[in-house]
């Protein structure tokens, strides 16, 4: 008798097992996937919740629009004419830390072509763009739309004003070459 009950016992606890083994090691491999975390995915919920997306304003912080951009330079005055050391100064440093992502012309590399930049955009905002890219593509319009358009964050070089101020005047010598002046 003890054969049989163990023969019937094996039969239907085989079969009725089956599928409740099969769901609860599904079960277990999906608890165990869900509770493997290196971590990383609350911190960056918390940062995106944080600090708004590259393309996306800060409900806290409305950029106005002066056409200035946002970082340290307020104003700046420019001479109409070009100061010829300093351009040959903001070429050198143009060529070793922009050229690799910009042209001179209008066509596009990582970035945008600069060819025209000093006549759409103000010396206070060229300035500000070169010293503070990050800073300037979370919060002012203009740089917004370029990182849109160009889906690449420019990268921060570490550029002093006064050599943001040397790049900005070979940017204006550029331009007046173009135009052949």
């Amino acid at each position: 008798m003890k054969k049989r009950t163990l023969a019937l016992n094996k039969i239907l606890f085989g079969q009725l097992l089956k599928p409740m083994r099969f769901g609860m090691v599904a079960l277990l491999c999906g608890s165990i996937l869900m509770s493997c975390s290196s971590g990383d995915g609350e911190n960056q919920s918390t940062e995106a919740q944080e600090e708004p997306g590259l393309a996306q304003q800060s409900s806290n912080e409305p950029a106005e629009d002066d056409g200035k951009g946002i970082g340290p330079v307020s104003s700046i005055e420019v001479s109409a004419e070009i100061d010829d050391a300093l351009a040959a100064e903001g070429k050198s440093i143009f060529e070793s830390k922009c050229s690799a992502c910009h042209q001179l012309t209008d066509q596009k590399v990582v970035g945008p072509g600069l060819l025209g930049v000093t006549e759409k955009r103000k010396p206070e905002w060229i300035m500000n763009m070169v010293i503070n890219p990050e800073e300037m593509t979370k919060k002012d319009p203009t740089a917004k739309k370029l990182l849109a358009e160009h889906l690449t964050q420019m990268t921060n070089q570490d550029i002093a004003e006064k050599d943001a101020r040397a790049i900005l005047e070979f940017l204006r010598l550029n331009d007046l070459q173009a135009q052949g002046k």
